[in-house]
């Protein structure tokens, strides 16, 4: 049935989106990938030497990966195949696997498209390795989530990988503008709410003509809006990240490293772009504690009392009042003294609790609660500390096949110059009182 009704024609005289009519139909009509399609792009130096082999496109929504699949076909002479993971199954697969070898046989390529590539389980991805290494299909898969993580590695060493970046504000004006051509009018809009538009699809090109629609079948002839009103019809607001994915980490990994890099005002940006974005605040306060005992540790004591505190206060206030705890705790961590001295003391000190195996404690320090282990030594010599002259005996504590060990080295930072200071004057002690 579908077929006979694209046979009459009837398909292309229904209202089609405009993101649809304005598909482009060359490479160079591709918007907002110079890095790919530009004059010196990656795909179009492939392109000039006719190298296309397996690729990957990665990247968010609406940067255009189904359309530069497509003229790739167009451009290579090869049949165009679409499928998207979530709607293909095992048996349909084969169906398209089939049907490219007989196109190859009588001596054409087919370029399959497949969507969503990163929603196939790892058999599943793995079925396609022998019909691209026999050159049966071209392979090109979109995702949205980082291959690395998502993709067999298998699959990843025979493709080339190419990164699908956002929109920027002027590509996403670049098609405002095509739109803007292709309706014959102007967007109803303000200067203003033209830009709030724009900073809506958050890098989408699809979002951005789909919004534009909206705005031209809500407006009333000669009536402009502003960007008060055009929330209002669009009842859309700034974009949230994805909390699962790839934006959860970036945004996260961004708040951490302004901290560690004690810069509180970005800081509270990437916090609040967080909240924003309906980020969990318990999530934020347990990240908050993770970095007080990483970054900060022992120069600053107060930061994992400050940390657990404002965790405890959001519990208290609830939204959205308890943010502001948080926030407080995100600038005071950002403005501490920083040192990673425990964490990486604990991370050396683990190392070698791994490779000593089961060392037991020296004889001198072990209790010695029963006859028998009196006998054998337990106990003989240990020297209570607080009978000792500064409350300090010396002795040593590790392991006799081990030695003393060093891990924990204070910077000069913070409260941690104090503790510097002790370690020193205990290690002057010890070498004093042990020869």
């Amino acid at each position: 049935m579908s077929d006979l009704f694209e046979a009459s024609g009837l398909a292309n005289s229904g209202p089609r989106p405009l993101a649809d009519r304005l598909r482009p139909s060359t490479l160079t009509d591709v918007v907002g990938q110079d890095h790919l399609i530009g004059p010196e792009g990656t795909l179009t130096r492939m392109l000039r030497t006719r190298s296309l082999g397996s690729l990957i496109f990665w990247g968010p929504p609406g940067t255009g990966k189904t359309t530069v699949a497509r003229l790739l076909a167009h451009e290579t002479d090869l049949a165009f195949e679409q499928v998207s993971a979530i709607f293909t199954g095992v048996a349909d697969l084969k169906k398209v696997f089939e049907a490219a070898r007989a196109r190859r046989m009588s001596g054409r390529g087919t370029l399959l498209f497949v969507d969503e590539i990163h929603r196939f389980n790892r058999a599943q991805q793995d079925g396609f390795l022998p019909v691209m290494e026999n050159g049966t299909i071209t392979l090109v898969g979109a995702t949205t989530e980082n291959p690395s993580f998502e993709l067999n590695a298998a699959l990843l060493s025979r493709s080339h990988v190419m990164t699908f970046h956002s929109h920027s504000l002027g590509s996403l004006g670049k098609l405002l503008a095509r739109a803007e051509e292709e309706e014959d009018k102007p967007l109803p809009l303000t200067d203003e709410a033209r830009a709030v538009l724009i900073r809506m699809a958050d890098g989408d090109g699809r979002a951005a003509l789909t919004l534009a629609e909206d705005v031209w079948r809500a407006a009333d002839a000669g009536e402009e809006f502003d960007a008060e009103r055009l929330q209002q019809i669009v009842q859309r607001r700034a974009p949230v990240y994805d909390k699962g994915q790839d934006g959860h980490y970036n945004l996260i990994s961004a708040l951490h490293k302004s901290v560690r890099g004690s810069d509180a005002d970005a800081a509270l940006y990437w916090f609040c772009r967080m909240l924003d974005g309906g980020e969990d605040p318990l999530y934020l306060a347990r990240r908050l504690i993770r970095m007080a005992v990483e970054d900060i540790g022992l120069a600053d004591p107060h930061a994992l009392v400050q940390a657990n505190a404002s965790r405890d206060a959001y519990q208290m206030l609830g939204s959205p009042e308890g943010e502001l705890a948080l926030a407080q705790t995100v600038v005071y961590l950002a403005t501490a003294p920083k040192s990673n001295g425990v964490y990486v003391a604990y991370k050396a000190a683990l190392r070698a609790a791994k490779q000593h195996g089961s060392l037991l404690p020296p004889k001198h320090i072990l209790n010695a609660p029963t006859k028998l282990m009196k006998s054998e030594g337990y106990g003989d010599g240990y020297q209570y500390d607080h009978d000792a002259p500064d409350g300090f005996s010396g002795q040593d504590y590790f392991p006799d096949a081990m030695g003393r060990q060093v891990y924990y080295d204070p910077p000069e930072r913070g409260f941690e110059r104090d503790l510097r200071k002790r370690l020193e004057y205990f290690a002057k002690l010890r070498k004093e009182r042990n020869g």
